[in-house]
């Protein structure tokens, strides 16, 4: 039997939801290719500097970074080294202007599944909430 939908209103989707998605697909099919396992990195990356949001439920799944070195070797899981990390606490889950202070960390080390690049950034995903 079908049922017709009323129009809804349009809704925001969470870009920390968003990116917690892409980096879950990207992760499984990451997983899936190299098998499962969750073996440390040999080497670490490095970057001069990093931003990673805070959000109502914790630090964001994606961090980015500048002036980064990244090891030649791929693995499953990379370990960063970051000199100083940049944590805007949003006050709520949408990137808008609602920010309820930052702090600036030093001297931190991330583990992260995966990257993207570009000229200037690097887009680390997957990477554990954690901040040790």
């Amino acid at each position: 039997m079908h049922h017709r939908t009323a129009n809804r209103a349009p809704h925001r989707t969470s870009p920390r939801l968003l990116g917690a998605a892409v980096a879950l697909a990207t992760g499984t099919a990451a997983l899936l290719g190299t098998g499962a396992g969750t073996a440390a990195a040999s080497e670490k990356a490095h970057c001069d500097r990093a931003e990673r949001p805070i959000w109502s439920e914790g630090p964001s799944r994606n961090v980015t970074a500048r002036g980064c070195d990244i090891p030649d070797q791929r693995h499953r899981w990379y370990v960063i080294d970051i000199d100083t990390l940049v944590q805007p606490r949003h006050k709520n889950d949408y990137l808008d202007e609602s920010l309820d202070g930052t702090t600036t960390l030093h001297d931190r080390t991330l583990r992260c599944l995966g990257y993207t690049r570009d000229d200037r950034t690097v887009n680390w995903f997957g990477c554990v909430p954690d901040l040790s």
